[in-house]
Formats: structure tokens, C-alpha cells, sequence
């Protein structure tokens, strides 16, 4: 077997050739979303149960709102994330890895921005952009330009543009404010990691193994769309569920005290984005209902929720090392709130 070749300027590693194969989602993630999922559905059911009974509880206006909030946004976002997961999945197993390294300039520094596009024309939901980063990276492609994607795709993708569209209705400058903030910041991170960026960082991923050899594009395509509407579909609950609760509850007091100061309310959003972990598919809907918020603190939300996230955080954890993950979400968090700041101060 040919020896890898690693280049520590901007961490690209020489392969053999390969079949595209995803690289499993680690076990960790994939269990805490099950968790995720068990207890959002049963909340969920003790509401629903409890309103069909008539207990008295379950009556009260504050509760009967939470319901049509949550159930609201569900409704809205499920399509979305649905054909969202179906795009990505033929993504991930039909499109070879050898497309991007035919498509991309030679020089790094230039693929960055190419890479961060392509994110426009090959969707994918963040729970898949991990793993196909990773694959990416081991076939020979630059480490700037695949974590350009990674983050990209999930954000800019036409999928996430539609239903930003839709959540914020006759707001075409939302929609654009998001896509060149996304674009923006998924380039900047390319360009950092081309500076500051070192291969043993991420030699975890990069010695890693592909699974299912023997498995069918059909059947990878199939494994690949249950996992990630499942595992998004656990985080979309919580969000909904969130946002429905922030809603009732939150007293107005506070969201005027949030909302009358721009940082305070930016670095809010940022961080309830980053806690909610909702996918890039649904999130829009979930921004619309915060409505205490100014446009541009509505944007941070969701600039930053695609991009760094819990469960991301886990995942790139889990692929790349706790060494990248750590760096490398602290730094994508501070500039894509930057990023978010500066388009929505320029368009909203």
C-alpha cells in the first residue's frame, strides 16, 4: 500500500484511491440524540394526552399556547429538513470525492472560496458535513477547503435559502444577509486554517476507516437519510419546544432589556443557536418566532446555529479530535457573529 503524504501548511493528505464512503457517526452523539429524541416526543405526549383529557393543567392558556407555537414550527420546519436530509443523502453517496479535487483550483488559497460555494450547488445538512469533510481530507482534498464546506453547505444550500424565505416572508435581504454572511465566514475560516491551521490536529480523521465496503450506493443512501432525519428530528423538537417556551414564558421585561441592547441580544441569540443545536433546514422558522429580537440578532442565530452547534461540536469531536474541536468551534462561533454583524448591519 502506498505510504500517506501529509503537507503541514494546509493539511492535505495524499490517499491512495478510494470508493466514497462515510465515515460512521460516532456513538456517542448518536446515542445522546436518541435520548434527545425520547424525551422531546414524551414531553410532547403528556401535553398532547393531557389536553385530550381535559386535565386542568393542560387548560391553561399559557399551556395551550406553548402547544400551537411548538406544534406551529414543527409543522413548518419538517418538509424542509425532510428534503433537506434527502438532498445530502444523494450527495453523500453519489457525488465521488474525486469531483471536488477535479473542480478545485491547485493553490489552496483559492480553493477556499470555490469550496465555500459549491455549498450553494451541493447541499448538505450539518450532521452529514462532518463525516464528509473527513472523507474529503483523506481522498486528498485541502483541509482549508473541506472545512470551507463543511461549513457552507449545511448554511447556504437552497434548501436552507427556501425556507428562510418562507419563514421570513417579503424579507428577501434576510435571506441574502444570510447567505453572504454564511459565505463569508466559512471563507474566513478556509483562509485561517491555511495560516494557523496544523495537520495533527486532525490526523484522526485522517487515519480513519470508511464502513460498509460491500454495502450498495442505494442502501448507503437509505442508512444515510434515516440517520440524519432522525438524529436532526430529535434536536428540531427541543428547538420547537425552546422557542415555544422562550415565548410563554420569557416575561416582556426581558425581552425589551434584551433587545434594547445590539450586543446583549446578539451574543443571546448566538448562544441560544449553539445550545438548540436545530438544524440549518429549520432554524429560520424558529428565528421568525423570536420575535423580541432585532433582524440582526435573528440572523446571528441563524449564521451561527449551522456552523457551531452541541452536537456539531460532539461530532467533529468524535472525527477530528477534542484538540480541532476545541479550537476550531471557538474560533468559527467568534466569525460568524462578526460575519453575521457586518451583513446584517449592512442589508437589514
Amino acid at each position: 500500500m502506498s505510504e500517506k503524504r501529509t503537507d503541514t501548511r494546509d493539511g492535505k493528505y495524499v490517499v491512495p484511491p478510494a470508493s466514497f464512503q462515510r465515515k460512521p457517526s460516532e456513538p456517542a452523539p448518536r446515542a445522546a440524540s436518541r435520548r434527545v429524541a425520547g424525551v422531546a416526543l414524551g414531553v410532547l405526549l403528556v401535553v398532547w394526552v393531557g389536553t385530550a383529557l381535559g386535565v386542568p393543567w393542560a387548560a391553561h392558556p399559557g399551556v395551550s399556547a406553548w402547544q400551537t407555537i411548538c406544534v406551529a414550527i414543527m409543522v413548518q420546519a419538517i418538509p424542509f429538513l425532510l428534503l433537506g436530509t434527502l438532498i445530502s443523502g444523494a450527495v453523500n453517496t453519489l457525488v465521488p470525492a474525486g469531483v471536488f479535487q477535479r473542480v478545485l483550483p491547485r493553490r489552496p488559497a483559492l480553493a477556499v472560496p470555490v469550496a465555500s460555494a459549491a455549498g450553494v450547488v451541493l447541499p448538505g445538512c450539518e450532521c452529514a458535513s462532518v463525516p464528509v469533510a473527513a472523507s474529503l481530507v483523506r481522498r486528498g482534498v485541502p483541509a482549508a477547503a473541506a472545512f470551507a464546506f463543511l461549513l457552507s453547505s449545511p448554511a447556504v444550500n437552497p434548501v436552507v435559502l427556501v425556507s428562510t424565505a418562507v419563514a421570513f416572508p417579503g424579507s428577501p435581504e434576510m435571506v441574502l444577509a444570510r447567505l453572504l454572511a454564511s459565505l463569508a465566514a466559512s471563507a474566513v475560516m478556509g483562509w485561517l486554517w491555511l495560516r494557523w491551521g496544523r495537520s495533527e490536529w486532525i490526523r484522526k480523521a485522517v487515519e480513519g476507516r470508511g464502513h460498509h465496503p460491500g454495502a450498495s450506493r442505494l442502501e448507503e443512501f437509505r442508512r444515510s437519510v434515516q440517520h440524519d432525519f432522525l438524529y436532526a428530528g430529535g434536536f428540531l423538537m427541543v428547538g420547537a419546544m425552546a422557542a415555544a417556551t422562550f415565548n410563554v414564558l420569557v416575561p416582556r421585561a426581558v425581552l425589551d432589556t434584551l433587545g434594547g441592547s445590539f450586543w446583549l441580544s446578539v451574543l443571546f441569540l448566538a448562544a441560544l443557536a449553539i445550545v438548540l443545536a436545530v438544524c440549518s433546514e429549520a432554524d429560520a422558522f424558529v428565528a421568525a418566532s423570536l420575535t423580541g429580537f432585532s433582524p440582526t440578532a435573528r440572523l446571528v442565530f441563524m449564521v451561527v446555529g449551522p456552523m457551531v452547534d452541541v452536537k456539531l461540536v460532539a461530532l467533529q469531536a468524535g472525527t477530528f479530535g477534542r484538540s480541532f474541536a476545541l479550537r476550531f468551534s471557538t474560533a468559527t462561533a467568534v466569525v460568524a457573529v462578526l460575519s453575521a454583524v457586518v451583513f446584517g448591519w449592512w442589508l437589514l
